[in-house]
């Protein structure tokens, strides 16, 4: 099911503003949030045929450090520990015509816990779908980029949803201004999860 999610994923054109870093910029307010573990899965990511191969070390690196890079600006009072797995991925290949150029995107599940209550804060596992930007996808990824910089930008915009999501449950932080979530720039497109028992191994 997951194969059959990406491989549609990675054949559309996503549609978004040019994508550039945020991570200079001032971080929007995340209350008492201070990162705690930061915990990367990736051993059962499912890859889709045609996609580059990337070992799930390699994703496990990728993601921790844009975790680390965007959540590691924040000193709040309290710990919070975010894991990630990686459910499955496609890294466009080089060679294809543009017209037929495949898209890079990436499938990841995300949880979060209170780290002194010893508490996961969401219910369920968030699952969300990711793009890389603009001008990769109308492009294909694959023609104007190499596996390892396609990587760091879908682990780019993987960090940056997952912040996104945490504005959106403000509770969670004691934010007192949560900041709108923005309909452009590098947020990635999220699709619902598929309706069978997901692939691939999450932190739970």
């Amino acid at each position: 099911m997951l194969i059959r999610l990406l491989a549609l994923c990675a054949g559309l054109a996503a549609v978004s503003a040019c994508g550039r870093s945020d991570l200079e910029e001032p971080p929007v307010d995340m209350g008492n949030f201070r990162l705690g573990l930061n915990i990367a899965v990736a051993d059962n990511a499912e890859k889709v045929p045609i996609s580059r191969t990337a070992t799930a070390d390699e994703w496990e690196a990728a993601i921790t450090e844009a975790v680390d890079q965007r959540f590691g600006r924040y000193n709040g009072s309290k710990l919070y520990n975010i894991g990630i797995s990686v459910d499955g991925y496609a890294l466009a290949p080089p060679g294809i015509p543009v017209v037929a150029a495949p898209k890079s995107v990436l499938v990841i599940t995300a949880n979060v816990w209170d780290d002194a209550a010893q508490k996961k804060l969401n219910a369920e596992g968030k699952q969300i779908t990711l793009w890389e930007d603009a001008g990769a996808n109308i492009l294909g990824s694959g023609l104007i980029r190499g596996r390892d910089r396609q990587m760091e930008s879908l682990a780019y915009n993987a960090a940056k949803r997952v912040e996104q999501w945490f504005q959106e449950n403000p509770e969670w932080f004691d934010i007192q201004s949560p900041a709108p979530v923005p309909e452009t720039g590098t947020a990635p497109v999220v699709v619902a999860a598929p309706t069978a028992a997901p692939l691939g191994t999450s932190v739970n």
